[in-house]
């Protein structure tokens, strides 16, 4: 098994980048690393060279420029040479914490769209921060990748998260949800509606209905499917809600008195496992779905044990076999009913 990795990608780069490539080579025996960056800055950062190959790159897509410029100029460039090893079949993922819309817009035009897709879909795997519930965490997508859809985008999302959850998280027959103004099968506008009566008519999908942002993370489903603007802006809303509710926590402990400290060493290990669930190194990183490898993207700002994670996840990805039950599912097989789509 093969990684392509964007060293050069991400805040941290190339120092967390490598520091965890080489936990994960240390924890899985059976998977070898390319790594694309800069000679000497990669070099600087390795402890071990087991199972590490540098491929030398002369470029580097920075976080602010326009991606899919950057993809056809920058040729050089970390990501562009990542991306095409696993195009070329000399790695069999590709991975990078660097630009979003220049990883996504690798994935699309050197990595591919798998035959049947329309668009491939941006995917998070989120946390259920609900211990009384079996279920610990959840598939949800488009939370960027597109942000205008048609009907027959989220259909075929229903189906990507169906079959990531069913290999990659272990759930046998997913429960999918639909993120909508309300649980009323009537409400949101035409293509919500469209697309709720699509997912309803399909047999072969376990679909709940409608979602409301505020049960997001609730565990009411195990794949809920939205457009990508509308996915991206209820996570980042989700996500700032959450640090706000820290910042406040934190500001109460700091002004509390003697009292409030104590309070909080005692419930230190409480707060330690709180933030286990709800960090974003703990799920790995934002899976294209639709593609044919798995094309991986982790947040900016993730440290070495981000990285490993995400490693995981795609190690998890292709011994699981996902991608190819995608290939021969689009490929070989109508969507239920053929959904009219929503120009």
């Amino acid at each position: 098994m093969k990684i392509a990795v964007d060293a050069m990608g991400g805040d941290h780069a190339p120092q967390e980048i490598i520091k965890g490539v080489e936990a994960a080579r240390d924890q899985y025996p059976d998977i070898e690393f390319l790594l694309f960056g800069d000679e000497q800055q990669v070099t600087a950062e390795i402890k071990n060279h087991e199972r590490l190959q540098l491929i030398p790159t002369t470029e580097m897509i920075e976080m602010g420029e326009e991606p899919v410029r950057a993809i056809r100029k920058k040729k050089d460039s970390s990501i562009v040479r990542a991306a095409t090893a696993v195009k070329e079949h000399q790695a069999d993922a590709f991975f990078s914490a660097g630009n979003t819309g220049a990883v996504l817009a690798a994935g699309l035009l050197i990595v591919g769209r798998i035959k049947g897709i329309d668009r491939p879909g941006l995917t998070s795997v989120l946390p259920v921060p609900n211990p009384e519930l079996a279920q610990s965490n959840f598939v949800y997508l488009d939370t960027g990748a597109n942000a205008e859809s048609k009907t027959k985008n989220l259909f075929e999302y229903a189906y990507l998260g169906k079959f990531y959850a069913q290999q990659v998280l272990g759930v046998k027959e997913p429960r999918i949800g639909l993120l909508n103004n309300g649980e009323e099968e009537d409400k949101g506008d035409r293509l919500h509606k469209e697309v709720w009566q699509q997912l309803n008519d399909a047999t072969d999908l376990n679909f709940i209905g409608n979602i409301e942002s505020g049960a997001l993370l609730s565990g009411k489903a195990d794949v809920i499917v939205t457009d990508g603007w509308t996915g991206n802006a209820a996570l980042k809303a989700t996500e700032g809600t959450a640090k706000t509710v820290l910042k406040l926590i934190k500001h109460g402990i700091l002004h509390g008195g003697l009292r409030a400290k104590l309070g909080y060493l005692l419930l230190k290990p409480v707060f330690n496992q709180i933030a286990n669930v709800m960090g974003t190194s703990t799920y790995g990183g934002a899976v294209l779905l639709g593609l044919k490898a798995p094309v991986v993207k982790t947040h900016g700002a993730s440290k070495a044990d981000a990285v490993a994670n995400t490693i995981s996840q795609i190690k998890t990805m292709i011994d699981t076999n996902v991608i190819q039950q995608t290939v021969d599912y689009f490929g070989h097989q109508e969507l239920v009913d053929n959904p009219t789509e929503n120009d």
